[in-house]
């Protein structure tokens, strides 16, 4: 088997072996219902921290690629039972393989990828989305996450005349933490922002979602945990807290 066999071979090893890994993944990702945590990334630098029984820690600077959280090393080492999230998004900038966007590795393995070229290209940039923010992380000690959650949401940029390219992205990022990592992927937003993302399209492979909302009485936290949109069972609600980002087991 070549060495671009080799790296290529795991994708359809996920495929394969997705369907084993998930009852885990589900688990890994279940927090104790009614037990709190909160999240954290960039805007939190230089400040006090939270206190929960988990958190979870941004890798990036709010958007996918060149931006990345400066604090993440001593967030993440100062953070119980520690996950990580991603920014993610389309951009047609995005699939060009220029030292800073799509890399050769994902650009190659998207090859083999079922889908149209602009589908390839798109699933090609969520690899590299992925890719990128990985090797960020570790290079912060940042090596044994809980669990990777990707954030979706509108204020980002997304396709808006072809939803696939959208999916085709995420599906992308959601391939590659699986491929690579240990740790179970779930999926952050919103009912009405996973549909104007993604539609009806739908993504495989995450294990959770983590609903976003502006919450301050726990009985709405606790109502949204029914409140799911990508067809997974709802793990973490989002809402706030003393001024911050706070989260309810469900």
């Amino acid at each position: 088997m070549t060495s671009v066999l080799r790296r290529l071979f795991p994708l359809a090893a996920v495929a394969s072996i997705g369907a084993a890994l998930l009852a885990n993944q589900v688990a890994a990702l279940a927090y104790a219902p009614g037990s709190t945590g909160y999240d954290i990334s960039f805007p939190q630098c230089g400040g006090a921290y939270p206190g929960g029984a988990f958190g979870i820690v941004g890798v990036n600077g709010g958007y996918p690629f060149v931006h990345y959280n400066p604090c993440l090393a001593d967030q993440y080492a100062r953070t119980p039972n520690a996950g990580l999230y991603i920014n993610t998004g389309y951009d047609p900038l995005y699939t060009h393989v220029d030292g800073k966007h799509t890399t050769l590795e994902c650009f190659v393995q998207s090859i083999f990828v079922r889908g149209s070229s602009a589908q390839k290209a798109a699933w090609g940039a969520g690899c590299s989305e992925a890719t990128r923010s990985m090797s960020y992380a570790t290079s912060q000690g940042a090596v044994k996450p809980s669990g990777w959650w990707l954030d979706v949401e509108t204020d980002n940029s997304w396709s808006s005349t072809d939803l696939s390219l959208n999916q085709f992205t995420i599906q992308g990022i959601v391939d590659t933490l699986l491929r690579r990592s240990l740790a179970p992927v779930g999926i952050y937003s919103t009912p009405y922002q996973w549909r104007t993302i993604v539609g009806s399209l739908q993504i495989t492979g995450a294990a959770a979602d983590w609903v976003a909302t502006g919450h301050t009485s726990i009985d709405g936290v606790r109502a949204a945990c029914g409140a799911g949109f990508s067809g997974a069972p709802v793990r973490l609600v989002q809402y706030l807290r003393d001024g911050f980002d706070a989260n309810y087991g469900c």
